[in-house]
């Protein structure tokens, strides 16, 4: 058998903590989106603090959309049975990166080799 024709599915405890890393995530966005709206107008000498405060609100709101993607994209990986396996390789992905990183799709290594090439490719 392939390492990829392997197929894993979430524990209990690991359905759990996606579903729970979820849910806080949507917390936290609905927060800063709440937050967003009820930000004052910039005036004055203020309105480079507010523009720079604003622009890493804003930022903030885009990482925490994509970790909801991330989120969701596991889990609907977990339900085809391919969670814990990297997408780039076939490889289990470590435990203990899941744990850390539960909507992780790719081991380690993959994942260092993805972000040197983005870091030369920004070069």
């Amino acid at each position: 058998m392939k390492e990829t024709d392997k197929k894993k599915t979430l524990s209990p405890e690991e359905r759990k903590k996606l579903e729970q890393e979820r849910a806080q995530t949507q917390i936290e966005l609905e927060r800063l989106r709440e937050y967003l709206k009820t930000e004052p107008d910039p005036t004055g000498d203020a309105a480079d603090l507010d523009a720079y405060e604003r622009e890493k609100n804003l930022a903030l709101v885009r990482r925490m959309e994509q970790k909801l993607e991330e989120i969701d994209y596991a889990l609907r990986a977990a339900k085809k049975g391919t969670y814990g396996i990297c997408e780039r390789c076939g490889k289990p992905i470590d435990p203990a990166r899941l744990a850390a990183l539960p909507e992780t799709t790719l081991c380690v290594k993959c994942k260092n080799v993805l972000e040197k090439a983005a870091r030369r490719a920004a070069l």
